[in-house]
């Protein structure tokens, strides 16, 4: 999988391929979208895909380019009964959606999620799961972050583990 989430505190990555891939065999399964301690409704419905295309700046004249695509999901109860939508449905609503608009399938997956009448927030996939009777996609949120200072704590926390004190430990 290919892109940074957070579910409480862990960084996982996630792509709509990995996704897809992931989810292929298991069509029967219901999936099920699990965010901020809560269960998506039954009747939750993908209200939009779109395939994005970023460049941008950050706030240490970095440039920097990728590609997303953006699920947008209305979490609803559902109506007459019907069951929770299913691996196979998912699936197929982006395979509809590919042949009309080209989703690159190594792009980063968000997922925009709210309820009638809440604001939508932003998440990445932080975790596929297949059991016997439901496939779960775990939603992991996505922090607001200060990329040139991200990256520097990257760089001394490797500097730190890779000392030579530390190599002693087996870090490195």
């Amino acid at each position: 999988m290919s892109a940074h989430a957070t579910v409480p505190y862990a960084e996982t990555e996630s792509s709509l391929g990995a996704v897809l891939a992931r989810l292929e065999g298991h069509d029967h399964l219901p999936l099920s979208l699990e965010y901020e301690d809560r269960v998506v409704q039954s009747g939750y419905h993908v209200t939009e895909v779109k395939a994005g295309s970023f460049v941008t700046l950050d706030c240490g004249g970095n440039p920097d380019a990728w590609q997303e695509t953006v699920l947008q999901v209305e979490d609803i109860p559902t109506r007459d009964d019907r069951p929770m939508m299913t691996a196979g449905k998912f699936r197929s609503i982006l395979a509809q959606v590919d042949r009309q608009v080209r989703l690159d399938h190594d792009a980063r997956l968000t997922i925009e999620i709210g309820r009638p009448g809440e604001a939508m927030r932003v998440f990445d996939v932080a975790d596929l799961s297949i059991e016997t009777d439901r496939a779960t996609l775990t939603l992991g949120i996505r922090p607001a972050i200060c990329k040139p200072r991200h990256r520097a704590q990257q760089a001394q926390e490797a500097a730190s583990c890779c000392s030579p004190a530390s190599k002693a430990t087996g870090c490195c």
